[in-house]
């Protein structure tokens, strides 16, 4: 479904340092239907990763193959002026569909993220939670084979942020796409993914990969899980 071969990019830097490298030598296969998780530390290139994958990038060095994406940024970026429906059909309405039907294809959606009955808010009036379903319908909706999420929860509390993630898994389990999620939370990786693709400091590389074997739904207090976060986060220390 996904394949990077030995995926390098570098920046403009400062003239006298030259090009900045984020990401060296990043391989990487992704199955159909399969969830993977990609952590390391600020500044690794996760994003620039999720862009190339998305096409928003292009790699200096390598290849990237990947159906057709569609991205979800780390802010909701829902427009204000429009009601919840509105917001989450704007795919569609991008694609071609007008207002009446794009609205129609959303609404039975609604009700099923938890948004029932705020058909006609606007974003102001909805909490943290209800913001990014929203903006997660939307990128559902743009009807892609990839989803690559970019630290969807990471503005939420942190009792917020775990309902979401237990909300994702389930909706996750239901749809069967491709996922590619980037995250600064090792838990939430081991929570979410089939595997977790652990990044070196820039420029990134890659640490290791590491398999979840554990049934859904996972517990936080699941001894699997906490081993997994553990070799996880040991990974991320050895290359520091």
């Amino acid at each position: 479904m996904i394949s990077l071969e030995r995926v390098s990019r570098a920046f403009a830097g400062r003239r006298s340092a030259g090009p900045l490298t984020v990401l060296s030598e990043v391989s990487l296969q992704v199955r159909a239907a399969e969830t993977i998780a990609v952590v390391g530390p600020s500044g690794c290139g996760k994003t620039t990763l999720l862009e190339l994958i998305c096409g928003l990038q292009q790699p200096d060095s390598g290849s990237v193959r990947c159906p057709p994406a569609a991205l979800m940024p780390q802010r909701d970026l829902l427009l204000p002026w429009l009601s919840t429906v509105d917001n989450a059909s704007l795919a569609l309405r991008v694609q071609g569909l007008d207002r009446r039907r794009a609205r129609a294809a959303a609404l039975p959606w609604l009700e099923r993220f938890g948004l029932g009955g705020f058909e006609r808010a606007r974003p102001h009036e909805l909490s943290g939670g209800m913001r990014q379903r929203v903006a997660f319908l939307r990128t559902l909706l743009a009807g892609k084979p990839v989803l690559a999420l970019d630290e969807p929860f990471a503005s939420l509390d942190a009792i917020t942020r775990a309902q979401m993630q237990g909300w994702l898994s389930r909706i996750l389990e239901q749809e069967q796409r491709t996922v590619v999620l980037v995250t600064h939370d090792v838990e939430e990786a081991v929570l979410l993914a089939d595997r977790v693709l652990v990044l070196s400091p820039r420029p990134g590389r890659v640490l290791a990969t590491i398999p979840i074997a554990v049934a859904r739904p996972r517990l936080r207090s699941d001894p699997a899980v906490v081993a997994l976060r553990a070799q996880a986060l040991d990974a991320l220390g050895s290359g520091a």
